[in-house]
């Protein structure tokens, strides 16, 4: 019997990247291009052409899941929250089925990660997994039973936009949002979040990766910016726990490979959490930049596969 293949395809801000997956969960042929930032008709093009490719080298037809930065709104079908500005108010998934002929399917980015690792990566066999992307923005999706949750609105497990949980005095009213409001948890817990709030507090210009790696060094400015930023994420991921109370939350994104946070974490969100005991699990990914692609991929579940 010929094998199946599921093509996944994540479109990033800067890039966009393709692969074919067969049904062991293994990956064929991995592709990856420039985004054509700001130009919606190129997208479309190098979207299309970026599948094309990958089932001429695979010698098949197969089925297309992407994973996108934002939602597709259930009201309009229409693009929206998305950081690639360029997208919002635009019918992609119609355009694309278009442009290729086929249906597709289409997903929020964090729930193409949170489906990837709940799939086969670190939450496989487990029934509830919430993924976060800690990156340029901060994200969530919620897996439950190997399907992701989307909710009525398109927005389950879009934790990035609700307040930091439990503030300090000297976190209110907390940095604007590009959303509008200001203490939002991405504007503290993501990595230009995590550069700003060390800015403010010594005048230093530093990358968030740089800080974390200057505080593991032992530089004392640098490991008192982490420590607030590890004190906000115990807290914010323990108010993630007391909603969905979720088997193991996974990180992903630019921040998620800071050791450090995997111990410290856990330690400090139970002050937090509801219960008698904290079994939740923080973990790190199995797939890492590839969980975009795959869990694209895994929209579509082995009997869809054409």
């Amino acid at each position: 019997m010929p094998a199946r293949f599921r093509i996944g395809i994540d479109l990033g801000g800067t890039k966009i990247e393709g692969a074919a997956i067969d049904v062991s969960g293994s990956v064929q042929v991995r592709r990856r291009i420039a985004t054509p930032v700001q130009d919606y008709p190129a997208t479309i093009e190098a979207i299309t052409a970026l599948a094309r490719g990958i089932e001429q080298e695979i010698g098949a037809k197969a089925s297309v899941g992407i994973g996108i930065p934002g939602a597709i709104s259930p009201a309009t079908r229409l693009v929206k929250n998305a950081n690639s500005t360029w997208l919002i108010g635009r019918p992609l998934q119609r355009d694309i089925e278009a442009a290729l002929g086929r249906p597709t399917r289409l997903a929020n980015d964090a729930n193409c990660f949170a489906l990837s690792e709940a799939t086969d990566g670190a939450g496989a066999g487990m029934e509830t997994v919430f993924g976060v992307i800690l990156g340029t923005g901060v994200g969530g999706g919620i897996a439950i039973g190997g399907r992701i949750l989307v909710g009525a609105n398109a927005i389950a497990g879009e934790w990035g936009h609700n307040p930091l949980p439990w503030p300090s005095p000297d976190e209110i009213p907390g940095p604007a949002c590009y959303c509008g409001r200001s203490g939002c948890i991405e504007s503290f817990l993501s990595g230009p979040g995590l550069a700003a709030d060390h800015y403010r507090h010594w005048g230093t210009s530093l990358e968030a990766p740089e800080i974390a790696r200057h505080a593991a060094s032992g530089d004392p400015e640098c490991r008192t910016s982490m420590t607030r930023y590890i004190h906000r994420l115990a807290r914010g991921l323990a108010s993630v726990i007391n909603l969905i109370d979720p088997d193991a939350i996974i990180l992903g994104g630019g921040l998620s490979g800071i050791s450090s946070l995997y111990e410290e974490v856990p330690r400090l969100w139970r002050q937090y959490i509801f219960s008698d005991r904290a079994v939740t699990r923080l973990l790190p990914p199995v797939h890492g930049d590839s969980s975009g692609v795959r869990g694209a991929a895994w929209l579509w579940q082995t009997e869809e596969v054409p």
